[in-house]
């Protein structure tokens, strides 16, 4: 008999951020091994891997908590354009998703984003964008994203990273 373990997607607090980070850690460097270089990834994870304090306490960032405890996911979005404080009317931005390798097509991150998605429309966005990794563009277009274009996200003045733009009209 095989025993099942739910979880709960709750907003995130800045308690959470170790891990958070953690999760990160797992979730990218497990997750996105197969389409990114070696050394690519030796690079930007650093970067990559650390919890956002502001985001950590916006108000628009979740974690899935199973109910043992553990951290299984996690997910957002913010009005301002990520690296700027630009905001344009009726768009958000997908900010830093990620679930742990064990816990890939459970759900987890859908339920995360149906939770964004819910929180935005009430804050009247119309349209979700993403930069998305290159090994989570099939999720994002499960769920209605369409690919935009390729793009490059400056993590610092050295190292940028491949991507996906993406966008997605909310019903």
């Amino acid at each position: 008999m095989v025993a099942t373990v739910t979880y709960i997607v709750r907003l995130s607090a800045l308690s959470d951020a170790d891990a958070v980070s953690a999760l990160l850690a797992a979730s990218y460097s497990t997750l996105l091994a197969s389409h990114y270089e070696k050394a690519q990834l030796d690079r930007a994870l650093p970067f990559m891997t650390k919890a956002n304090p502001t985001l950590l306490a916006s108000g628009a960032f979740y974690v899935a908590q199973s109910s043992h405890g553990e951290l299984i996911g996690c997910g957002g979005w913010s009005l301002e354009r990520p690296g700027t404080a630009k905001i344009v009317r009726g768009e958000a931005h997908i900010r830093h998703f990620a679930t742990h390798p064990d816990w890939t097509r459970l759900g987890v991150a859908r339920a995360i984003m149906n939770r964004c998605c819910m929180d935005a429309r009430a804050r009247d966005v119309s349209e979700l964008h993403c930069c998305s990794t290159f090994g989570a563009e099939n999720f994002y277009k499960a769920l209605g994203f369409k690919t935009v274009a390729g793009a490059y996200i400056p993590l610092d003045s050295q190292v940028s990273f491949p991507a996906v733009l993406m966008q997605h009209a909310l019903p």
